[in-house]
């Protein structure tokens, strides 16, 4: 072997990831969950995967996500020399860059650890000696096109970082971003490069975990892109007390003046610094910054070069003096693209890098991008710049993405009001001189984008048919079809399910209203669709579960802990009523896991202005069918009273207990309870404050209310303020996310139902049941099972109510066993026809007819100022808009 191929073996580190050892047992990663790792233990992980990867460079191709392992495998990499294509975990383009690249070492993590696949010993490849990192330049596309970064292009870009944001030691940065795109990596590096410290985590920034984990972490910063920022304002994150929150930094596109200044206001009123950033790729991740103090009174610039970097502007034909194309150089521009195996060999091909975006330097020597030299078409002869026709589009209040050639523009234009696309095709065509003809408008619920969060304008020009050269047909514009026109089976699962009438892009199940009655039921449409149920999904936007891979189903399903307890709870309550066995405790197991539910619905939901309307709607979906059918048993016997019918007979009883529908009076006590609390100005907003010493409150309050005598003892387990404290323990359960929380959770369990019940079998049944929701998040069960189950949680209200008329009669003439099975299969089928006709309803009244669907009937109802006038003005808007295209 020559000295020259010797070198090209040779490992060679990069610095910060090979000397973690010296931060010693300071922490550098923690997770929402409570693991955590310190330099120390990162330092010796990342040693042992080195190890096993052996001393010869090797080819490694990485699926990371946001995850202790794949931070982890990455340092590895970097601390042996063994140059690292990141991909993002789950990504259908990743047997594509396999298959081109050839990948001597494929990495992956899984609930096992890592899964290392060595496709060969040694490798096969020439690997260039400055070689250390392989991305792709959007961190989705999976294109073979990719960024070949060096050992000094990470190490100078995360020191010039941390330089102009001033990292220290006690800085955390949680990762918004996903790991495989070159700001979220920069996150990484420039954190670890400091001895700083990461809360690692791929929850989104409108899931109230990922709040309550930035609190309770102390968390100092994190990264957005644009679309975070559209997020960031559905969860009101103005309003939000973050004490450690030190800086927020945004990059990966433009952001509008307007909302830099607002952002660097608010961060000023509330003591953190808002950092515009600028960079690429190609430039590691960044390549400018604006100073914070600078973004109030210039929020379109992109600001000055980052340490050790400079720019400057290179004249462009038929641009103004002062404007050209942006051009950097510095320590951190890449050593060059890589288009096949071979090119792995390569030195550096770049010295200095063509941003391709357009720009000037204003008076006060900051940056400002003017558009991009690439994003231009010349349909006509006409040069038009995209980015400028989506700024017109802007000013006149279209939100909309723009891509096109030389024959058209296409435009996808975020609204459903009719007329809305030939306005906008009118206003482009006018303000550019194009022909109507020339520009096509798609109407959509929710503009497409990457996992980063940039615009997608690959899938806007998927939208558009192509067109025969030669000239475009003549006549208006038009507007195709919507988004919400088009086949897209979980926006009408999500509006089937939950009775409304059409369910965006942008929506969540929580945000539409969903509960513990329906999340079964679309649980079950979410893995049939996708083959697995992704975690959160009920806090994720229905246009981001669209965008998931279908992945070939595992043997079994995946089923959450509660939701199989509530198909066995209602089994053990029928049965022990029966008496097939004498297994008590189910019903009040059921409470527990309402609560539970609860905290994950009622208290998840990114947008709170409508509280009590959701919480009405829910309690409607509850009370009403309740009512209704024990008011059928009042008309037909004497034994319901009124009190039975107004879900008041524990606290109204005659004299005679009638107990039967205990529990659902109870549910809907409480509910309305909390409902009203949460309706007081504050309280919310203390909720997600301290969610689990919130509801380590409202329990130890409950505990307190539980032996306050009223009426006959014996009966006490069947009244609110004596049972409340369950509903509060599962609160409590879904509110504890560390080891420390659930240990303390566990405690209060094993020392409250065993002093509360004087039963041995009912203290088993839900000890054991609050302890299995705690601790076992899922089991898997075959699948059969699991469709069964699932259909038993979602019917358990059902089987509930009726279960007390019909095993009655059918235990006169049958064995327990069947008469246990019928009773739960009459209590399914009741719960299938109220879904036929709730179904029925809502496609009558999405057909354009004068009905109201049950559950917008209740929604109306639920506003506690005008329910008549709601109700009224909903219908007559509803006349007014006419039918819904596409509706059946």
């Amino acid at each position: 072997m020559t000295v020259a191929t010797r070198e090209r073996y040779r490992a060679t580190p990069t610095p910060f990831a090979a000397d973690l050892g010296r931060h010693g047992g300071r922490l550098a990663l923690v997770t929402p969950e409570g693991r955590t790792l310190t330099y120390a233990e990162l330092g010796r992980r990342s040693q042992e995967l080195a190890d096993r990867l052996g001393p010869v460079r090797r080819l490694v191709l990485l699926e990371a996500g946001n995850d202790l392992d794949s931070i982890v495998a990455y340092l590895a990499c970097l601390a042996a020399g063994h140059p690292v294509l990141v991909t993002p975990a789950g990504s259908p383009f990743t047997a594509r860059l396999t298959t081109h690249y050839d990948p001597d070492v494929v990495l992956s993590a899984g609930q096992e650890g890592w899964w290392v696949d060595e496709r060969r010993e040694g490798t096969r490849h020439d690997l260039h000696p400055d070689l250390a990192v392989i991305l792709s330049t959007s961190g989705s596309t999976g294109s073979p096109k990719l960024v070949r970064l060096s050992q000094a292009n990470l190490q100078s870009n995360a020191v010039a970082i941390a330089e102009y944001l001033g990292l220290t030691e006690r800085d955390r940065a949680a990762t918004t971003l996903p790991m495989a795109y070159c700001y979220g990596l920069s996150v990484i590096s420039s954190h670890l490069s400091q001895g700083a410290s990461l809360l690692v985590t791929g929850l989104s920034v409108v899931d109230t975990c990922f709040w309550d984990a930035f609190r309770r972490e102390q968390a100092t910063s994190f990264a957005g892109v644009p679309h975070t920022f559209d997020l960031l304002d559905r969860v009101r994150f103005e309003e939000m007390d973050l004490p450690h929150l030190r800086y927020v930094t945004q990059a990966g596109g433009r952001l509008s003046p307007e909302r830099v200044r607002r952002y660097a206001q608010l961060g000023r009123r509330r003591g953190w610094d808002f950092y515009v950033m600028y960079g690429q790729t190609e430039a590691t991740a960044r390549i400018a910054y604006l100073p914070p103090h600078l973004a109030a009174s210039h929020p379109g610039s992109i600001g000055v070069p980052v340490p050790g970097g400079s720019l400057e502007i290179e004249p462009v034909d038929g641009l103004p003096a002062g404007e050209g194309e942006l051009v950097y150089r510095g320590p951190n521009v890449m050593l060059g693209y890589a288009g096949s195996p071979s090119d792995l060999a390569l030195g550096r091909t770049v010295e200095v890098l063509r941003t391709g975006d357009l720009g000037r330097r204003n008076a006060d020597g900051l940056y400002e991008i003017t558009g991009r030299a690439r994003r231009f078409v010349k349909p006509f002869g006409l040069r038009i710049d995209l980015d400028r026709v989506e700024q017109v589009l802007a000013e006149q209040g279209h939100t909309a993405l723009c891509t096109g050639d030389d024959q058209r523009l296409l435009l996808a234009v975020a609204g459903s009001e009719p007329g809305a696309g030939a306005t906008a095709s009118r206003l482009v065509a006018r303000c550019f001189g194009l022909p109507p003809a020339a520009v096509q408008v798609r109407l959509v619920g929710a503009l497409p984008r990457l996992a980063t969060g940039k615009p997608d304008y690959a899938t806007v020009a998927s939208w558009f048919p192509l067109v025969p050269d030669g000239p475009l047909p003549a006549g208006p514009p038009r507007d195709l079809p919507s988004c919400a026109s088009r086949a897209k089976p979980l926006n009408d699962e999500f509006a089937r399910v939950l009775g409304c009438e059409v369910a965006t892009d942008a929506d969540t199940f929580a945000d539409l209203g969903g509960d513990s009655l329906s999340y079964v039921e679309m649980s079950v449409r979410i893995e049939e669709a996708l083959g697995y149920l992704p975690e959160g999904w009920h806090v994720m936007p229905i246009g981001e579960l669209n965008r998931l891979e279908p992945r070939r189903r595992p043997a079994g399903s995946q089923m959450e802990t509660s939701v199989a307890l509530r198909a066995l709870a209602i089994v053990g309550v029928v049965g022990t009523h029966v008496g097939l066995f004498d297994l008590l405790g189910g019903a009040h197991l059921l409470l527990a896991i309402a609560g539970f539910n609860f905290a994950r619905f009622q208290l998840t939901s990114a947008d709170q202005r409508h509280h009590l309307r959701r919480a009405f709607a829910t309690i409607g979906r509850i009370a009403v069918p309740t009512m209704a059918y024990v008011g059928l048993l009042h008309l037909a016997s004497d034994r319901y009273t009124v009190a039975n019918v107004l879900l008041a007979n524990n606290y109204l009883a005659d004299g005679v207990w009638r107990y039967w529908y205990w529990f659902m009076e109870v549910l809907v006590q409480v509910l309305l309870l909390v409902a009203v609390v949460f309706a007081v100005p504050g309280v919310r907003r203390l909720e997600r404050r301290h969610p689990f010493r919130f509801a380590l409150a409202v329990l130890f309050g409950a505990l307190a209310l539980r032996h306050v005598p009223m009426g006959d003892p014996a009966n006490d387990i069947y009244r609110t303020h004596s049972v409340l404290w369950l509903f509060a323990l599962g609160w409590l359960v879904h509110r504890s996310t560390t080891a420390h929380q659930k240990a303390l959770v566990s405690v209060l369990a094993v020392l409250a139902v065993p002093t509360f019940f004087a039963e041995p079998s009912r203290n088993a049944v839900v000890t054991a049941g609050i302890l299995a929701v705690l601790w076992v998040g899922s089991v898997r069960v075959p699948r059969l099972a699991g469709r069964l189950l699932a259909a038993l949680a979602a019917s358990s209200m059902y089987v509930y109510l009726v279960h007390w008329q019909v095993y009655p009669v059918l235990d006169r003439h049958l064995p327990a066993l069947p008469v246990t099975l019928l009773t739960v299969l009459a209590g399914m089928a009741a719960w299938l026809a109220v879904r036929a006709v709730e179904g029925g309803v809502a496609r009558a009244w999405r057909a354009g007819t004068r009905l109201l669907s049950a559950p917008e009937a209740l929604r109306a109802l639920a506003c506690p100022l005008d329910p008549v006038h709601r109700v009224v003005r909903v219908m007559q808007q509803r006349r007014q808009r006419g039918p819904v295209i596409g509706s059946p």
